[in-house]
């Protein structure tokens, strides 16, 4: 059994996005490539985004710290920290409105999987 801290994660991946060129960071915290469940904590610092992608599988994003907004077609949803936001199955993208850190929980489609 392993027993991780999201909250000192969040801590140190906001580091990482606020010092990154990219202005984001992230973790797998559990799973992978090789599973059908990925939790991953991302940090994004306050105007990045991550760019229209595609849902692969069912997902979730639990916001940890600060704000954000997930938006798919004309249709966005605001998630603050404590909020879960379910990810539509369709193309979507993430803004961050202020430095925040979600955690991105997905359960790939057996299509999917690999």
């Amino acid at each position: 059994m392993r027993k991780l801290s999201l909250d000192a994660l969040a801590r140190e991946q906001l580091e990482v996005a606020k010092n990154s060129s990219s202005h984001r960071g992230a973790r797998t915290v559990f799973g992978g490539h090789e599973h059908m469940l990925r939790q991953t904590l991302i940090a994004l610092d306050a105007g990045s985004q991550l760019a229209e992608h595609d849902n692969p599988g069912e997902a979730t994003l639990h916001v940890l710290r600060g704000r954000v907004r997930l938006s798919s077609g004309e249709e966005s949803w605001d998630g603050r920290q404590g909020d879960l936001l379910i990810v539509p199955q369709a193309p979507h993208s993430l803004e961050a409105l202020e430095p925040a850190a979600v955690l991105l929980t997905v359960a790939k489609s057996r299509d999917r999987q690999g």
